[in-house]
């Protein structure tokens, strides 16, 4: 199939008009437009990246497992690391994202550039045709009245050539021949305006060509650029959740080593206190430890005899000895 063209595709039969030349600068505009909306998008991208990115490193330094111990600990602060990294390679990411978007960017400004250049020459080109062609149309009037002019002389002489006298024979030819010489003097200028319009038409068909091939060129360009830069701009966001995996798969691997009969262990050996057990602490009856009477005692039995009165005391009362084993004053 025939591949399409920006020269073949955008003429117009009337030689004054310049609708398919509009309509193509104002799709370049489009185009361009087109750039300036990418770059404003990535821009934005870039700034809730770097936004992110400030808030993951003002996380990574907040406290987090302060009084932690041995491997849990560990794998809390490679946590924190971690997000911190995260919160780096987030900056970094929208670092790149703006450097692509100012390619974007100078790559714009650049086609803006070097389009300005042509669209002059095409403007200058266009004036240039539009008056020779008003010149060249406005000297066709004039060339076909003076020829008008010129036929009606020459008639008015005829019809009056029987008629007339002499000297008013010789006015009418006089006049029949100024009408002549300025008809072919019209004639003159209007081929010459013709010539000139024709030149100038030559010139603006080349360049118009020339034009349709270099806004084609940028057209393409532009598109193939538009299109690398949104790859690339997403091979660095897919680049960047590989990045946060390989941090986060560091943290996993940290919590595969958390071992916890090691940090229960580690915990004992660091605080441990003792072994035993205490006491138990008895019931103390409040009534029982401090009113009840003391336990009555029985009273001393004394299985010997009392010794006998001195002899030299008044009364000489004589006392009884009970010799007799198993005799007792207490009865049950």
């Amino acid at each position: 199939m025939r591949e399409l063209h920006f020269k073949d595709n955008f003429w117009n039969t009337d030689i004054t008009c310049t609708s398919g030349y509009d309509n193509i600068i104002q799709h370049l505009n489009d185009g361009r437009r087109t750039c300036k909306e990418i770059e404003d998008f990535m821009k934005a991208r870039a700034n809730i990246e770097e936004k992110y990115a400030k808030e993951l490193l003002s996380l990574s330094k907040k406290v987090c497992g302060h009084n932690e111990m041995n491997t849990l600990k560990r794998s809390l602060d490679v946590f924190k690391l971690q997000t911190e990294n995260v919160g780096l390679s987030h900056q970094q990411l929208a670092n790149t994202i703006r450097e692509e978007a100012k390619k974007l960017e100078e790559f714009r400004e650049k086609q803006k550039e070097a389009r300005k250049k042509i669209e002059h020459q095409m403007d200058t080109l266009h004036k240039q045709r539009a008056t020779l062609y008003k010149k060249a149309m406005e000297s066709k009037k004039t060339y076909e009245q003076k020829c008008r002019d010129k036929e009606e002389a020459e008639q008015n002489m005829n019809r009056s050539a029987t008629t007339s006298n002499t000297k008013q024979q010789e006015k009418l030819f006089l006049k029949a021949q100024q009408a002549k010489n300025s008809a072919e003097e019209a004639d003159n200028i209007y081929n010459s305006n013709v010539g000139s319009m024709g030149k100038i038409r030559e010139e603006w068909l080349n360049e118009y060509i020339k034009s349709c091939e270099f806004f084609e060129n940028q057209e393409v360009e532009r598109i193939s650029t538009v299109r690398n830069t949104v790859w690339t701009h997403l091979n660095q966001l897919s680049q960047q959740c590989v990045t946060s995996d390989e941090l986060y798969e560091d943290v996993r691997k940290s919590l595969e080593q958390c071992n916890i009969q090691e940090d229960i262990e580690h915990f004992i050996n660091l605080r441990r206190t003792g072994d035993k057990p205490p006491a138990p602490v008895p019931y103390e009856n409040f009534y029982s430890n401090q009113r009840a009477p003391p336990p009555r005692q029985p009273p001393p039995v004394n299985r010997r005899a009392p010794p006998l009165p001195d002899s030299n005391t008044a009364g000489d009362v004589v006392y009884s000895t009970v010799t007799e084993p198993g005799y007792s004053v207490i009865r049950y």
